[in-house]
C-alpha cells in the first residue's frame, strides 16, 4: 500500500507524468461515453415515439469524443506551472469549434426531419422553402457567436466592432424590412394554418378564391374567372380572411326572394321548402328551412336556407334553388312582386 501511495505522490509530483494520466483518464471516458452514447442510449431512443432524442442521440455520438478530450487538454494544461495562457486560449477555442459544430449537426438533423415528416405532408411550397432558410438564419447566428466567443478567448475587444456591425444590421434591416415583413408573415400563415393549398377564401377586400400557393413572400389566389393574384404575406397576415373550407367543407346557401302582400305565408313557406328539398345536392341535415323577414315597400320578404356538402357546390345549388323557387311560386299562382309607382292627378277646372 505503502509503495502505491508512494507511486501515486511521485506521478502526482510530476507535472509531464500528471498531464500523460489526464490525457489517459479523458481519452477513456471519452471512449466510455461513446460507447454509452452509441450501445446503449441509442437503442433506448428508438423505442421512443418521438425522434427528437434519436437526433439528439445520434449528433451527440459523432463529436462527444474530441468534445471530452479537448476538455482534458484544458485540464492537463492547466497542471503545468509556467504560463499557459496561450494554450488555454488554443483549448478554448478548439472547445468552441467542436460545440458550434455539434449545434450545426442538431440544427440540420431537425431540418432534415422537419422536411421529412412536416413539409412533405403539405402542398405548399412556403415550408420547403422556409426550412432551409431558418436552417441558415440558425447557423449564421451560432457562428456569430462562436466567432464572439473565440474573440473573448483570445481577450481581443470586439465593442468596436459590435457598433459597427450594429450600425450595417441597421441600415440592411431599413433596406430589407419590406421582404422580412413578408416571409415572416409567411412563417405566420404556415404556422396558424389560416389555409391551405386549395381552400376557398374571400380576402378583406373582396377578392374571392381558390388558394393556389402559398410562397416565401407571396401567396397565389386563382379568382372564379381564372385570374391569378399574388398578395404579399406580410398583408395577408394582418388582414381579416373569410376560409370556407373551414371548420369543414360544409356551407349553408342562402336565397332571398319576395312575394307579394296578401300572399299566405305557411303557403309560401310550404311551396318553396317542397320545392328546395327535391334539389339533390341539398342535405336533409340540416333540415332546410324557409323565414319571413320583413315587410318591404313592395314586397313580403323571404329568405330560403338550406346546407350543402361543400363549398364547390354552394354556387350551382345557389342558382338551382333560384330556378327552382321561382317555377314553384308561379305554379301555385302566389305572386312575384316588383316595384310600382301610384301617381295621383289632380283636375283643375
Amino acid at each position: 500500500m505503502q509503495v502505491v501511495n508512494q507511486a501515486v505522490d511521485f506521478i502526482l509530483g510530476n507535472v509531464y507524468l500528471k498531464f500523460l494520466l489526464i490525457l489517459a483518464v479523458t481519452v477513456l471516458a471519452a471512449y466510455i461515453a461513446k460507447f454509452i452514447l452509441k450501445r446503449i442510449l441509442k437503442p433506448l431512443t428508438k423505442k421512443t415515439k418521438t425522434k427528437i432524442d434519436d437526433l439528439i442521440v445520434k449528433s451527440l455520438s459523432s463529436i462527444i469524443f474530441y468534445i471530452i478530450l479537448a476538455l482534458g487538454l484544458k485540464i492537463g494544461f492547466n497542471s503545468f506551472d509556467f504560463e499557459t495562457q496561450i494554450y488555454n486560449s488554443i483549448i478554448n477555442t478548439l472547445l468552441i469549434v467542436l460545440v458550434s459544430f455539434l449545434i450545426f449537426k442538431i440544427i440540420h438533423n431537425f431540418a432534415q426531419l422537419w422536411r421529412k415528416e412536416w413539409a412533405t405532408k403539405t402542398k405548399s411550397t412556403a415550408d420547403d422553402r422556409m426550412i432551409p432558410l431558418i436552417e441558415k438564419i440558425l447557423k449564421a447566428v451560432v457562428l456569430i457567436l462562436a466567432v464572439i466567443f473565440i474573440f473573448n478567448a483570445w481577450n481581443i475587444n470586439i465593442s468596436p466592432l459590435l457598433a459597427t456591425a450594429g450600425i450595417a444590421g441597421l441600415a440592411v434591416g431599413l433596406a430589407v424590412k419590406d421582404s422580412l415583413a413578408n416571409i415572416i408573415g409567411g412563417l405566420q400563415l404556415v404556422f396558424d394554418k389560416t389555409f391551405k393549398v386549395g381552400d376557398k377564401v374571400q380576402l378583406e377586400s373582396g377578392e374571392l378564391g381558390v388558394i393556389l400557393d402559398v410562397g416565401l413572400r407571396s401567396t397565389k389566389l386563382k379568382t372564379y374567372d381564372n385570374e391569378v393574384i399574388y398578395i404579399p404575406n406580410g398583408q395577408l397576415a394582418n388582414a381579416k380572411i373569410k376560409n370556407y373550407t373551414q371548420p369543414d367543407l360544409s356551407i349553408r346557401v342562402n336565397v332571398n326572394f319576395g312575394v307579394v302582400y296578401g300572399s299566405d305565408t305557411e303557403k309560401v313557406r310550404e311551396v318553396v321548402l317542397e320545392a328546395v328539398k327535391k334539389i339533390d345536392k341539398v342535405l336533409e341535415d340540416p333540415e332546410p328551412i324557409v323565414q319571413f323577414l320583413k315587410m318591404s315597400d313592395f314586397s313580403l320578404d323571404f329568405v330560403a336556407r338550406a346546407w350543402v356538402e361543400s363549398y364547390t357546390d354552394a354556387y350551382s345549388t345557389s342558382i338551382k334553388m333560384t330556378d327552382e323557387i321561382y317555377n314553384a311560386l308561379n305554379r301555385a299562382k302566389i305572386g312575384i312582386p316588383f316595384p310600382t309607382r301610384t301617381v295621383y292627378t289632380k283636375s283643375i277646372d
